[in-house]
């Protein structure tokens, strides 16, 4: 893949939910929340805060949706991000 996001933009690969709780059930597909906590991929010229492969938190309607070989990102401005998580 070669996706440079422009200005304060991030590329984010989101990280999904476990599909079973802790007690054992399997929560389908259709049941479940879209993830908000995603992977940085890559960085515009001018993000400041947010690093290549930190893992942030965002907002349940973060973002707008692309494919790129076949996976599925998000590109959001770094005001979207919440926080990093360590």
């Amino acid at each position: 893949m070669n996706f440079k996001p422009l200005g304060d933009r991030l590329l984010v690969e989101r990280i999904e939910e476990a599909s079973t709780t802790s007690s054992g059930i399997i929560i389908p597909d259709n049941a479940k929340d879209k993830p908000s906590q995603g992977k940085v991929i890559a960085v515009g010229s001018e993000v400041e805060e947010v690093k290549v492969g930190d893992t942030i938190v965002f907002g349940k309607y973060a973002g707008t949706e692309i494919t790129i070989d076949n996976t599925v990102y998000l590109i959001m401005e770094q005001s979207d991000a919440l926080g990093i998580l360590s």
